[in-house]
């Protein structure tokens, strides 16, 4: 069973993966490739917020100022206030049981501790294992709630509300999953360090992006662009430095 580390313990994530030496190498050699596609979607990212037009010479676009004011308060709590740590716990079995049971799995147990927790299901693969450092729980939970509450009455007054609500959620979400990475976690190692780091990278990288599409005048096809451009241009220097790599070792032979 887990320990406690510093407030947040290692999960118990039961029916873990052991992969073969083979498979290992192969999640590394997968993990070096998934690097430059980390450097595109943070070339893409940086390029998408300079793509946001202010509503005026000093003024963000008002549901960017609300999600942005809703992660500000969580921080502020977070820093502050003692942190709601079983929240998170409970948040994080329950989403490895969500994508479990989205892909097949039988789910045994939940356990959700002060400190620690656990989940036990029939299968395993590296989706449900890193799900929870790249899916925000609470803040799928709150988009669901605000559109499910649409279809029956009009939630158009309080849709700045809501994403600042979207913002403490994904506020959470980024803190304690910062927080957790930087403890000895069972789910990292079961696939490699750097795949796993990769691959949340990726998927939290992409969340920030669709968020700056939903809040601002930024298109989603400028978004498709961006990602394109960018992914095809760190393409073609990985293929350049691939090149002159193989030159240098021919010469030296």
């Amino acid at each position: 069973m887990a320990t406690s580390e510093g407030g947040i313990s290692t999960f118990d994530f039961r029916l873990s993966v052991l992969l073969s030496p083979s498979m290992k190498l192969l999640k590394f050699l997968i993990g070096l490739l998934l690097l430059p596609l980390c450097v595109a979607i943070t070339q893409a990212l940086w390029a998408l917020v300079m793509e946001i037009h202010p509503e005026s010479e000093s003024m963000l676009p008002a549901p960017a100022i609300a999600l942005l004011a809703g992660l500000g308060l969580w921080l502020l709590l977070y820093y502050t206030l003692p942190r709601p740590v079983r929240s998170y716990i409970l948040a994080h079995e329950l989403t490895h049981a969500l994508w479990g049971a989205l892909m097949g799995a039988d789910i045994f147990s939940i356990e959700v501790h002060e400190d620690h927790g656990a989940v036990e299901l029939s299968k395993n693969n590296f989706v449900i294992t890193l799900a929870p450092y790249f899916f925000p729980l609470y803040t799928v939970l709150a988009v669901a709630g605000y559109y499910g509450l649409s279809v029956f009455f009009d939630v158009e007054a309080y849709h700045l509300f809501w994403l600042g609500v979207v913002g403490v959620t994904w506020g959470f979400h980024l803190t304690f999953t910062i927080s957790a990475l930087m403890q000895h976690q069972t789910d990292i190692q079961q696939h490699g360090r750097l795949f796993s780091y990769a691959v949340i990278y990726l998927c939290n990288a992409l969340g920030i992006c669709l968020w700056i599409v939903m809040v601002s005048s930024v298109a989603l096809e400028t978004l498709i662009t961006l990602l394109q451009a960018h992914t095809v241009a760190i393409s073609g220097v990985v293929y350049d430095l691939t090149v002159k790599g193989i030159a240098v070792v021919e010469k030296m032979r």
